[in-house]
């Protein structure tokens, strides 16, 4: 994990940050913030708490001079799976933790503010501290994108469907343009983080990986074609679904994408962020499983990247646009994109010590690989090297599909 930033930039990165959990968090009343929908999800109190406690838990507690608490229990409740800091609060009861208020996790918020403020003022470029530090900011951005996903998620639930923001006006209903194809004729690539700049461990080390000749999708599935594959009985056909995949459909009922609802006129609408709103044929399909998105892919007669291809596809086309950062549209700021590889270290991959090590090495198991960025992925948070990883079940996130085929 590399630092770039001088302790006078990394102050004002500190500040940015944290404010815009704030301001993500300042539309919900003190009720929303403390209900939890389900164990996977977290309340956005918590999640407010538990990026605060990163700070004081591995920051202030080892750098401070004279450091104390700013409570004793909260090492506790706001710990979330690192098992070298010691006991936990269960997952599936954070909703319970009705005390402490909204107030008071607000109040811890300024008190380790205050704090670090005096701490970033000694935190040198490229030092340690400055890498934890950062570490910390990449760890809250993760939290912003999971503090609505949660929160979506929350007010699903609830039958007066109430809107998190105020609906964007969105272009005309126009059709996604024919999709095309970016084809690569194999050969061995490079993958995983290079130069200057933060990465997480798991986008390390940089290695080669052999690809056959592929091409990849130029743009995400739609609405309108996953509607297709709908009025094809897509859900209804065990041929074209993973036997665990369709063992899990079935059980738990689904038939269609999580905040897909039944319009009174025909059709669908779809639950978001805005509330309900009529379906845009023309908007990348979001909130599938991995298992819906392979389902699809089969019946489109392609199947879902592997994350080297992705990866390969990103760069390429960010060079061809002469943009490292960018590349072509929807790779991008619309939904994460699921690859069929799993969640695995890295040849030569190695867990940091302590702690912090627990960051993401202890998770490669069971989870499939998702590429890209969402619309509520932070600004600044994406990267052609990052992954993102969930179990082959997870729907509530902001996550779609691009297809693949072999050349």
């Amino acid at each position: 994990m590399d630092a770039s930033t001088t302790p006078h930039s990394l102050s004002a990165r500190y500040q940015a940050v944290r404010a815009h959990s704030l301001a993500l968090a300042a539309p919900l009343s003190a009720e929303d913030a403390a209900a939890q929908s389900m164990p996977d999800a977290s309340p956005a109190k918590w999640h407010l708490a538990h990026t605060t406690w990163f700070f004081e838990t591995f920051l202030l507690e080892a750098h401070e001079a004279g450091f104390a608490p700013f409570h004793p229990a909260f090492r506790v409740l706001f710990n979330s799976y690192y098992n070298g800091v010691g006991a936990k609060h269960p997952r599936p009861q954070r909703g319970l933790l009705t005390r402490p208020g909204l107030g008071e996790v607000l109040a811890y918020r300024a008190h380790v503010d205050a704090h670090m403020a005096h701490l970033l003022s000694r935190a040198e470029e490229g030092s340690a501290l400055g890498v934890l530090v950062e570490l910390g900011l990449q760890h809250e951005q993760q939290h912003q994108e999971l503090l609505l996903t949660d929160v979506l998620h929350l007010f699903s639930c609830n039958p007066l469907a109430p809107a998190y923001r105020a609906a964007v006006r969105e272009p005309g209903n126009a059709a996604a343009p024919p999709l095309a194809w970016w084809e690569h004729p194999g050969g061995l690539v490079q993958i995983g983080h290079a130069g200057a700049g933060f990465a997480f461990d798991n986008e390390l080390p940089r290695h080669a990986v052999h690809l056959a000749p592929h091409a990849l999708a130029d743009r995400l599935v739609s609405n309108a074609e996953f509607a297709a594959f709908l009025a094809d009985g897509g859900y209804q056909r065990p041929e074209l679904w993973l036997a665990e995949g369709w063992d899990w459909r079935t059980t738990q009922g689904i038939t269609q994408p999580m905040y897909w609802r039944s319009a009174p006129t025909g059709g669908w609408n779809v639950f978001g962020l805005d509330g309900e709103q009529p379906l845009r044929p023309q908007a990348p399909v979001s909130q599938l499983s991995y298992f819906e998105a392979d389902a699809y892919a089969r019946w489109a007669g392609a199947r879902l990247p592997t994350e080297a291809e992705w990866e390969r596809a990103a760069v390429d086309t960010a060079a061809a646009a002469h943009d490292p950062g960018g590349g072509a549209p929807g790779l991008f700021g619309e939904v994460w994109q699921w690859t069929q590889s799993s969640y695995a270290p890295y040849p030569g991959f190695r867990t940091a010590p302590g702690a912090v090590g627990e960051y993401n090495g202890k998770f490669m198991v069971n989870q499939y690989v998702l590429r890209g960025s969402s619309c509520a992925t932070p600004p600044g948070h994406a990267r052609a090297s990052y992954r993102n990883f969930f179990p082959a079940t997870a729907r509530w996130q902001f996550s779609g599909l691009r297809l693949a085929r072999d050349l």
